[in-house]
């Protein structure tokens, strides 16, 4: 009998949720088949078969809390009950008639059950003595269900930021038309040589890894009584996922060129969709993008990554009327906004900050001479 466990934790995670159990007892199991899904308070994991066997016993129910190295599961190894598992379904396959009833828990047949949610029920109007008015009802139902593990972590790192630190948020707009020329002008000699495709994201991590030189404070964080600074620049982005949003970081991003930022990103977003990424790949971080332009929000006040001390979000582009040199014109314009906390960073630095990555994504060839 071979046991089924929870996997080594990381040192900061000290238990996790069983989240879904993908077979069930009496399934065949082969090597590296996944058993179940755990979640921890950051990602989740999957626990695949060490060895082929029949699950025999579940110990740990959904929703249950586990520690590390709890045993989850007993599968059953033994050769002759595998190879003969192995072998009863193709029989069953040939014989067993087809049925349109199902099985019930209990093993009695029931037809399955008609329920459309588009159209409202309505009952007979129902005389009484007091009214013949009648009385209709309708499937206004409710379902109460828990948070999941990430969603509890996430919701309580918020309303933290926002109870522990004095948030405020500047904003500014920037001209996107050079942005969009030289994407349009190089990406496909960007895609033919790197075989990544050229996104605005590369750009706004360039811009802020710039800014974030100029305003080393912006790139710090309060620890106490002290301003810890950061020799180093990693940046993390926020990734939408169905379990959450999660930001993985960009280690080392003063060191990136634009084609590893992209597909870093890529790669990091189709994990997050996959629930693959690792506990280690979404730590640390010393300032935070979020991108709420790719749901279509024109304006949003993000909020803190704690312990980081600012947040730049960006939004949808939108052409819109602006002046230049005295005259109405048309031009792609995006709303950036920057959150920081005012315990370490002043307004005037903010504004600063915010201006220069402004000034970086309006005029490209800074990036390039970092000025």
């Amino acid at each position: 009998m071979k046991e089924v466990k929870v996997p080594v934790l990381p040192e900061s995670i000290n238990e996790a949720t069983v989240a879904a159990w993908h077979k069930k007892p009496g399934d065949y199991v082969e090597i590296d088949d996944v058993i179940v899904e755990i979640e921890t308070d950051k990602v989740v994991l999957e626990v695949p078969a060490e060895e082929a066997g029949i699950l025999k016993e579940i110990l740990a129910e959904e929703g249950e809390t586990v520690n590390a190295q709890q045993v989850l599961a007993l599968l059953d190894d033994d050769a002759e009950m595998v190879a003969e598992k192995i072998e009863t379904p193709k029989e069953t396959i040939k014989e067993a008639p087809k049925e349109k009833s199902i099985e019930s828990p209990s093993g009695a047949a029931q037809e399955p059950p008609e329920i459309n949610l588009q159209e409202n029920v309505q009952e007979e109007p129902i005389s009484s003595p007091e009214t013949s008015a009648s009385k209709p009802t309708s499937n206004r139902m409710e379902e109460r269900v828990p948070m999941s593990r990430i969603r509890k972590t996430i919701a309580k790192r918020l309303h933290s930021a926002t109870q522990e630190t004095a948030m405020l948020t500047t904003f500014n707009e920037v001209d996107m038309t050079e942005i969009l020329a030289m994407r349009k002008s190089y990406k496909e000699a960007f895609e033919k040589k790197y075989s990544v495709k050229l996104g605005f994201m590369s750009f706004f991590v360039k811009a802020s890894v710039e800014a974030l030189k100029k305003f080393p404070t912006v790139n710090a964080y309060l620890d106490g009584e002290d301003i810890v600074y950061h020799a180093y620049c990693d940046v993390s982005v926020a990734v939408s996922s169905e379990r959450g949003l999660v930001v993985p970081v960009l280690r080392d991003a003063h060191k990136m060129g634009m084609h590893d930022i992209e597909k870093s990103i890529l790669d990091y977003a189709g994990r997050a969709h996959d629930g693959t990424l690792g506990i280690e790949e979404m730590s640390g971080g010393t300032f935070t993008i979020s991108n709420g332009g790719v749901f279509g929000s024109l304006l949003s006040t993000p909020i803190l990554n704690s312990p980081q001390s600012a947040i730049l979000g960006m939004h949808k582009t939108q052409e819109r009327a602006v002046v230049v040199n005295g005259e109405i014109v048309i031009r792609p314009m995006m709303y950036l906004a920057l959150s920081y906390d005012h315990r370490i960073i002043d307004g005037k630095e903010a504004v600063q900050f915010l201006i220069s990555i402004k000034e970086a994504l309006e005029d490209p060839v800074r990036l390039l001479l970092k000025v």
